[in-house]
């Protein structure tokens, strides 16, 4: 018999079923077979035959069977510490993939736009260890177009956006409001206004803006939209720091979060200035999935976290 022809033999014998194995142990440490099935809480018949069974698909005889017990033959003592060996193994593989999946469950896939990321996330990251020390969060940082391709591909578990409008296929959640505002540096005209900021002002006026896809930039479009959108921007990027550093120098105004420029507009760095109400700046920030995805527990532990700080 060729070498391959051997090798397919083997892989089409019958393998022994697990429980068989332990029971073949547990006669080998207990002297009897009746002694075994109890231990395992099997019946008497159901352990004979299926210790038969395993010598039948072994070919060997492991037990010699007598009224006094049953003893392991040589042949038997040699497959019981080979099925030792065996049920080791299975037991370290269970286990194991316990372990992998105590890791799994507890690894947590978050995408948000920039100014969530930046302004709200780490606060929540910091409660969410507190109250959920073994989350593991991976957290990618994009605009909100891209947070919403990226929980429509799978790419993340649960995420958040700035923008206006939550596409049909998710689910929403509000987590908390923002608005956007308009700055400039200390010495520009603007700051010398008697009157609030108009709408068509506003529209009309070349801007430091976020890049589009992002909900900062969507918020404004829609707020402008009734003055026939915003003007060719100076700068558009995917970044606020650039954007607020452009507006401190005097470039030109910039619209951002009003969370992204407190800091900048308490130290004078910035001024803000006043906007008519009629222009809608206010908006909601949400916690997204997709519909017909349950949460994992992760990821309803950061939800709750970011609805109530």
């Amino acid at each position: 018999m060729s070498g391959r022809d051997s090798d397919r033999d083997v892989g089409q014998l019958p393998l022994p079923d697990l429980q068989s194995l332990q029971l073949l142990v547990s006669v080998a440490e207990t002297g009897s077979l009746g002694r075994a099935a109890a231990r395992l809480l099997i019946s008497q018949p159901s352990a004979s035959a299926r210790m038969r069974t395993l010598e039948r698909r072994l070919g060997l005889q492991l037990l010699d069977r007598s009224t006094a017990g049953s003893r392991l033959t040589p042949a038997g003592a040699v497959v019981t510490d080979w099925a030792r060996t065996v049920l080791e193994g299975a037991t370290a593989l269970v286990e194991g993939a316990a372990a992998l999946r105590s890791r799994q469950d507890s690894r947590l896939r978050v995408a948000a736009s920039l100014t969530i990321a930046e302004e709200l996330m780490p606060g929540w990251l910091v409660t969410l260890r507190e109250s959920a020390p073994d989350a593991h969060v991976g957290l990618t940082v994009t605009n909100s177009w891209g947070v919403v391709e990226a929980l429509r591909r799978g790419g993340c578990d649960l995420g958040f956006i700035e923008g206006p409008r939550v596409p049909d296929d998710l689910h929403r959640s509000a987590v908390g409001r923002d608005r956007l505002a308009v700055v400039v540096a200390p010495g520009h005209p603007w700051t010398r206004r008697r009157s609030a900021l108009t709408g068509r002002e506003l529209a009309d006026t070349p801007l430091l803006l976020r890049e589009a896809g992002s909900g900062t930039r969507e918020t404004l479009e829609r707020a402008l939209r009734a003055y026939d959108g915003v003007a060719v921007p100076v700068i558009e990027l995917g970044s606020t720091a650039p954007l607020r550093s452009a507006a401190a120098r005097g470039l030109a105004p910039a619209v951002l979060s009003e969370l992204a420029v407190r800091e900048d507009v308490a130290s004078g760095r910035l001024v803000e200035v006043e906007v008519t109400p009629a222009v809608r700046l206010q908006r909601v920030l949400h916690a997204v999935w997709p519909k017909g995805h349950e949460l994992p527990e992760p990821a309803l532990h950061l939800l709750r976290v970011a609805k109530h700080q």
